[in-house]
């Protein structure tokens, strides 16, 4: 019967679904999502972000039952619920979405392709974030593509589908994810109705102030889109909101808020960048970009990990972050930019078991934007300037009046004036008059964070001349950009906001 079936996978939405649209004009269709449980037992996933994954399918049910469909939702393995299709209904076609994935997705989608091509199915991919594949040519394709995808009609679906149930579809599965270390007690609730509501709550108000508002934890929560999420899972399309943040620049009288909205739209470029960087680098995931600076990797240190991923470094500003992080699930750009710094420059912990805790936190976790990241902020990557942050100059800049540390680190609720940022320093009187004692205190750092910069950046600097690395040069990367696309590589996002997941 020329079945055609739609297998959803971060693309848990049926607006501007370009699988599900072109499998609707081609025959019968028949919609599955496959909750894999090895992929939930990684140790960069979690609960958390499954708990938004499982609001998002119950969304996507609704959106398709009011379409006249349903959503199979099946456990087990990708490869092995493909031949009971193929079982049940003979031959079909495979639609899907491109993953920029990690490891174990691209694997398990070469799993898929050697079944489809051993089992004569056809698999349909589709592109949703104007990343180019193959990947051999990005350099000169990437720029002009993007702007050409973004600016294509939205996929529109027929009037009427014919839709194919198979079995009864239930979400309601028994299934056991690895509990999360920490509850995420206010992470964002999942799913299209949600991401519609932080998008217009965004565009018609928030957006005003996001300029110079998304480097302070203290207002970046209300600044930022938080729409990273939403996109990670595939709830609303880049397209949509490229289009919609473009439609609402036009709109917009104010000139500060039209540059607030100008400087999201170039993020939106970049969200793509470092996930075509990715698709051309994928190994960064497990190992160095610069080959060289593996030698550099310290061993790891179970002490200063375990001060650091729970809130416990002495450093008021990461301890603050770290554990709004873990209530949370998610925290602006800059700080997760010193929580790395913190962790591989400030501690001499390696990088990679810090990507793989971040990645667990971070409910809007992207492996295509993580990981170039991660090694982008732990100076693993060849850019020039080193990304090391200092964490007393970042509190006393992003949070002068102490008000985020103190709302997170209950142990500093008492301090005042300069020992806020530097607490280590108090005499033992303001210690006892702050309530301290043998059990209810607040740690001293575990390191001297100026010595160990001056450490490592002397290290990077003897390895790079050793080796002859020459950072990658900004202004030769700046010159293959096209002429009316400079203006997105701008010295203050290079130099901060790269990159601001939203």
């Amino acid at each position: 019967m020329n079945l055609q079936v739609v297998w959803f996978k971060r693309d848990l939405r049926t607006i501007d679904n370009q699988a599900l649209a072109a499998a609707s004009k081609a025959g019968p269709v028949l919609c599955v999502y496959v909750l894999e449980s090895e992929y939930w037992q990684l140790p960069d996933t979690s609960n958390r972000q499954w708990q938004f994954v499982r609001e998002s399918l119950v969304d996507l049910q609704e959106q398709l039952h009011k379409l006249g469909g349903a959503l199979w939702i099946t456990q087990g393995d990708v490869v092995e619920t493909l031949t009971r299709l193929k079982h049940r209904f003979g031959a079909f076609t495979l639609h899907s979405h491109e993953e920029q994935g990690n490891a174990w997705t691209f694997a398990r989608d070469r799993a898929v392709k050697r079944w489809c091509v051993a089992n004569q199915v056809r698999w349909h991919e589709y592109a949703q974030f104007g990343v180019v594949r193959p990947v051999k040519q990005r350099e000169g394709q990437f720029h002009e593509h993007w702007f050409t995808y973004m600016s294509e009609p939205q996929a529109e679906l027929p009037r009427e589908i014919n839709f194919v149930t198979f079995e009864v579809p239930s979400i309601y599965l028994p299934f056991d994810v690895t509990q999360d270390e920490y509850p995420c007690l206010k992470r964002q609730s999942g799913g299209r109705t949600q991401a519609l509501a932080t998008l217009t709550s965004f565009l018609t108000r928030r957006s005003e102030r996001y300029r110079g508002s998304i480097s302070s934890p203290l207002t970046a929560p209300a600044a930022c889109s938080r729409l990273s999420p939403y996109l990670a899972y595939g709830c609303i399309s880049l397209k949509e909101l490229v289009q919609q943040t473009n439609v609402a620049q036009e709109r917009t009288v104010n000139s500060y808020w039209r540059r607030s909205l100008n400087d999201f739209a170039k993020r939106l470029w970049w969200h793509c960048y470092f996930m075509q960087r990715f698709e051309s680098h994928c190994y960064m995931e497990n190992r160095p970009l610069v080959p060289q600076m593996a030698q550099l990797e310290p061993e790891f240190d179970a002490i200063k990990f375990d001060a650091w991923k729970h809130g416990r470094t002495g450093w008021p500003m990461v301890d603050a972050c770290m554990r709004y992080l873990h209530h949370h699930g998610w925290i602006n750009f800059r700080m997760r930019a010193m929580l790395v710094s913190a962790a591989t420059y400030s501690l001499g912990l390696p990088w990679q078991p810090v990507a793989q805790w971040l990645a667990k936190l971070f409910v809007d976790y992207e492996p295509g934007i993580h990981y170039p990241q991660v090694q982008m902020q732990s100076g693993q990557a060849s850019n020039s300037i080193l990304r090391i942050y200092n964490p007393v100059h970042q509190a006393q800049r992003l949070d002068p009046d102490g008000l985020f540390v103190k709302r997170w680190i209950p142990e500093l609720q008492h301090i005042e004036g300069a020992w806020l940022f530097e607490p280590w320093q108090m005499p033992n009187n303001l210690r006892r008059q702050a309530g301290w004692n043998e059990q209810y205190f607040y740690p001293t750092p575990l390191v001297d964070f100026e010595q160990s910069h001056r450490q490592i950046k002397a290290a990077i600097a003897e390895l790079r001349q050793r080796y002859n690395l020459h950072p990658a040069d900004r202004n030769k990367e700046r010159r293959r950009l096209p002429a009316s696309r400079k203006k997105h590589r701008t010295k203050s996002q290079l130099a901060d906001n790269q990159l601001s997941l939203f």
